[in-house]
């Protein structure tokens, strides 16, 4: 059984739609948008984004001019992507990271936001990174998320978990070799994944043949910390969070203390 059937499972049993729209949790959405958007080139270039889900970032590429097309693994987030995104022009289809459903050099940017934390394999997750470099154009933007290594440890002190033996086990894996596993489906405890580091997912992307430019931390502290939910929703504070995200995105020393990492990219010319 191919492992994307966990995920698959986990994603069609969840609204990942609600996941960063509201409250702190839009912490990582805003950042995200704002790394982004140093990058991207002019509208209205075209954006396959791979793992898109619902459509959370289509939504804003598409209101910002670009040619937004969907590829995700899990047939219920097409199908709303589909219904909620039609008139902004959006397409979408059911695809896997690693065989994209697309023909070399077609787009202008590939975003790859969940697809490769979902992929256990290295041997998977260099694939995704080479057909990535496949379907964007020469000297094209190719832009990749991924989840700390240590986003276990954090989230089980942020929340709790961790004074559980068996969650303290998940993290004892977690840390060891990037493979996070749940084969209980505990609540909260997420689905199959793989967890990287700053340095391996630099790594990665290089075997591929991608020129790197640089990979940022997104959340920094701020994404574990709770009690800031009051002050995000103030405009003075929700800037300070935002300012001190981007205090340490590219400190090597911490970029692992944020939830996700951001690579970005460029294929050769």
């Amino acid at each position: 059984m191919d492992e994307l059937d966990d995920v698959v499972q986990h994603y069609e049993s969840i609204r990942e739609e609600d996941r960063i729209i509201a409250g702190l949790k839009q912490l990582e959405l805003l950042r995200t948008q704002e790394i982004l958007t140093r990058y991207l080139p002019a509208s209205p270039a075209s954006i396959i984004d791979v793992g898109g889900a619902t459509g959370v970032h289509a939504r804003w590429l598409a209101e910002a001019g670009f040619r937004v097309h969907i590829v995700d693994v899990t047939p219920r987030h097409v199908a709303k992507a589909h219904a909620d995104l039609a008139d902004l022009g959006v397409t979408a289809e059911v695809g896997d990271a690693r065989r994209l459903p697309a023909g070399a050099a077609t787009y202008d940017a590939v975003l790859m936001l969940g697809p490769m934390y979902h992929l256990p394999s290295r041997a998977d997750r260099l694939a995704a990174f080479g057909e990535a470099r496949r379907v964007v154009r020469p000297g094209g933007l190719v832009v990749v998320a991924a989840i700390s290594r240590f986003a276990s440890l954090f989230d089980g002190l942020a929340r709790g978990f961790l004074f559980d033996p068996d969650f303290q086990e998940v993290v004892v894996r977690d840390l060891a070799d990037g493979r996070h596993e749940n084969p209980e489906n505990r609540p909260h405890w997420f689905t199959t994944a793989y967890f990287h580091l700053a340095s391996d997912l630099r790594a990665e992307a290089e075997e591929a043949g991608l020129h790197v430019d640089d990979v940022f931390g997104v959340e920094g502290l701020g994404g574990w910390l709770p009690q800031l939910a009051e002050q995000w929703e103030t405009d003075d504070g929700r800037r300070t969070i935002l300012d001190a995200a981007r205090a340490v995105e590219t400190e090597p020393s911490l970029q692992g203390l944020s939830a996700h990492l951001l690579l970005i990219a460029s294929a050769p010319e």
